[in-house]
């Protein structure tokens, strides 16, 4: 078996981006808000505001993409970057694709300047949940609704915000009494 490499993707690979971003739609629709027709359908200058937009990283395996991640900012906050639209082919998962790939836009995500990760999951997908604590995530009070691709509210879910810190917490007091 080859050897996995993780790289970020430069704007011009946008062409990339989208083979792999479809792929993933196609291989796991429920895991992602947009719909593969949709995204699909759209053009170039979409894709190229996406690359723009965020960081994108592949995973790839004999020059092969098998894995995707994007990295952008929180909305209400530009040091706290957001892991999302995470993304293995089926012939690599068990293979810590995904941890590799998380840790991947961990390490951007502290070269940029955040000082927290956030992972958002499912608050009922245990798996979700499991795989971000496992990396060190842990979650936040932080809720919001499940998003769903058309943008309504369909169930009555919501997802919790999975926090990796990044940086040492200098509001945090060493105990002194402990060795």
């Amino acid at each position: 078996m080859a050897d996995i490499r993780i790289r970020l993707l430069g704007e011009d690979e946008w062409q990339l981006y989208r083979e792999v971003r479809l792929a993933a739609l196609t291989d796991a629709p429920e895991a992602f808000v947009a719909n593969v027709e949709d995204e699909a359908a759209q053009d170039d200058d979409f894709w190229h505001a996406r690359m723009r937009r965020a960081s994108r990283i592949v995973a790839e395996r004999a020059g092969e993409p098998v894995g995707l991640v994007g990295l952008g900012r929180h909305d209400d906050d530009p040091e706290i970057g957001e892991v999302f639209g995470l993304w293995t082919a089926p012939t690599v998962r068990g293979q810590h694709v995904a941890r590799d790939l998380v840790a991947a836009a961990a390490q951007k995500a502290a070269e940029d300047g955040c000082r927290l990760l956030y992972f958002w999951a499912g608050s009922d997908n245990a798996s979700a949940v499991g795989f971000a604590s496992s990396y060190g995530f842990r979650p936040s009070s932080e809720r919001r609704p499940v998003r769903v691709a058309d943008g309504t509210k369909e169930r009555d879910e919501d997802e919790v915000a999975m926090v990796l810190p990044l940086a040492p917490d200098p509001t945090l007091t060493i105990n002194p009494h402990r060795r």
